[in-house]
């Protein structure tokens, strides 16, 4: 586990939060799992947080809008407090988004060029938000 190494002061580091954050079809699952698996932590997967209204919604090709994403925030935000460590998967591209969550969580932003993230977004399958 690479999170179990001495700290500046010999003492073991705990175990990270950390949320991968971007746009959609950027790699925040692809890459989180990987991570996760590397750090030997659980996995949270951001989509499966939002509540049914969310999902209908965005099936229908609506965005969402501050409110919507409220709960579905609070949900993640929530699991991950309840991990000992933790990575997750969610766009968090606000600042006040990010402030849902604790303080001790680790933001990073994935990104990638618009033309790749396009083509990701159109060639997945079995998600619920279709390309806009």
């Amino acid at each position: 586990r690479l999170y179990e190494v001495a700290g500046p002061r010999g003492r073991l580091a705990p175990a990270p939060r950390v949320v991968l954050m971007g746009p959609c079809g950027c790699g925040k699952t692809r890459v989180g799992r990987a991570l996760a698996a590397a750090l030997g932590l659980p996995f949270l997967e951001g989509d499966e947080f939002h509540p049914p209204e969310n999902v209908a919604k965005m099936a229908s090709g609506e965005p969402l809008d501050d409110t919507d994403r409220r709960p579905w925030l609070a949900a993640l935000a929530g699991a991950l407090k309840n991990e000992a460590g933790a990575v997750a998967a969610c766009s968090a591209l606000k600042r006040s988004y990010r402030a849902t969550f604790d303080a001790d969580t680790y933001f990073v932003f994935l990104d990638a060029p618009e033309a790749v993230v396009l083509e990701r977004v159109r060639q997945r399958g079995g998600h619920y938000m279709p390309p806009s």
